[in-house]
């Protein structure tokens, strides 16, 4: 070999070594796309609401997230890698910690999605960078987006007792939200979602507490974190195909049996409605609303709710022309934890709404 040309091998050797090399990528990314509630902060991303995802095209055998709870001790993300689940993680409040996850497929291109496993009220999640050998743009984008609003039900609450059994560990413990019906209803139609959703919330009244000490639904639906924090509004620049409203079941709760309760006020409980539907049509005009009855309420109730229902979108045919939809469970499911819907019965919620949903935004 010529002695003169060994420099220039190094060289290229160590240009290729370093072309290859996996790099950092902060949270401000152009190719990243979010989805749900979240804001860019100095850090990062905090990925607020149940369900606020991160999804990242990257080319690389592995890739290195790097990952802050707000509050201690910790919180949860899931990991989606390819479409197959990963399983949820517990993610710590001390600092910024880095969590690896290898990729099996021989695949040159590969789609990360982070998850946050948990309600607004545990705090963000913060999405600091990761580390990858590229990151990649994607002109791939889901068909549709499709907003859920509710209770405890809809951020897939006390569902899984798969990793701590029901009665042990903290409420958020039991917390699934990738398998939540919202999310297994956008899976199946190709939907990005998000989950404005808030464990113990109603319309009018929560679930042991008469609109005293607790916000309800329409004081903290436009603030950023769902709380009562109005300096930090959500944008509602993404505006939904359709928006699912599932709330009433902590409404017509009898709360803990030992805080005093009044009877349910169907007046108001059907004037708070339809103020609150207002609202969402003041953000999204020309979305396709549907109300929810209760997946975990039967009986006299039901109906009543059901009644009540029917009451609110009476009034948007009669005064707005709006065509507000109606679907209703026939069933209770309440085998999960503290008698909701387990991941199983979320599912079958799920298999319930895909094909009503598929038609309404078949026809958008």
């Amino acid at each position: 070999m010529n002695i003169h040309f060994i420099p220039i091998l190094i060289l290229s050797l160590l240009f290729n070594f370093n072309e290859t090399m996996p790099k950092k990528y902060r949270a401000d990314n152009k190719n990243f796309h979010y989805n749900g509630r979240y804001e860019l902060i100095e850090n990062g991303a905090a990925l607020t609401s149940p369900g606020a995802n991160v999804s990242i095209n990257f080319s690389g055998d592995y890739c290195e997230v790097y990952l802050k709870a707000e509050r201690v001790p910790y919180n949860y993300v899931a990991f989606e890698l390819d479409g197959e689940y990963l399983g949820r993680k517990k993610i710590s409040g001390d600092n910024i910690a880095s969590y690896i996850i290898e990729v099996t497929s021989k695949e040159k291109r590969h789609t990360l999605k982070i998850i946050k496993e948990s309600e607004a009220s545990n705090g963000f999640v913060l999405f600091n960078s990761i580390k990858v050998e590229e990151v990649l743009s994607s002109n791939k984008k889901p068909k549709h987006f499709i907003e859920f609003i509710g209770d405890s039900i809809t951020c897939g609450a006390v569902a899984d007792d798969s990793v701590t059994p029901c009665g042990e560990g903290e409420y958020f413990d039991h917390e699934n939200v990738y398998f939540s019906y919202g999310a297994d209803v956008a899976r199946a139609l190709d939907s990005d979602f998000m989950l404005s959703s808030v464990s113990g919330i109603g319309m009018y009244r929560n679930w042991n507490d008469e609109n005293i000490e607790e916000p309800i639904m329409p004081q903290v639906y436009e603030n950023l974190y769902l709380d009562t924090n109005n300096s930090k509004k959500y944008n509602f620049e993404k505006k939904p195909d359709l928006v699912s409203i599932c709330l009433g079941t902590n409404d017509l709760s009898n709360g803990d049996g030992i805080k005093p309760r009044l009877p349910f006020n169907e007046e108001t409980y059907v004037t708070n409605y339809i103020n609150f539907v207002k609202k969402v049509y003041s953000h999204y005009p020309n979305t396709q609303i549907v109300l929810l009855n209760s997946p975990m309420v039967v009986g006299e109730n039901n109906t009543l709710l059901v009644s009540c229902l029917k009451d609110v979108q009476s009034y948007f045919a009669e005064n707005h022309e709006k065509s507000i939809l109606l679907f209703e469970f026939d069933k209770a499911y309440v085998n999960g934890c503290s008698w909701h819907p387990s991941v199983e019965e979320h599912k079958q919620i799920a298999e319930k709404l895909t094909p009503f949903f598929k038609n309404i935004l078949h026809n958008k």
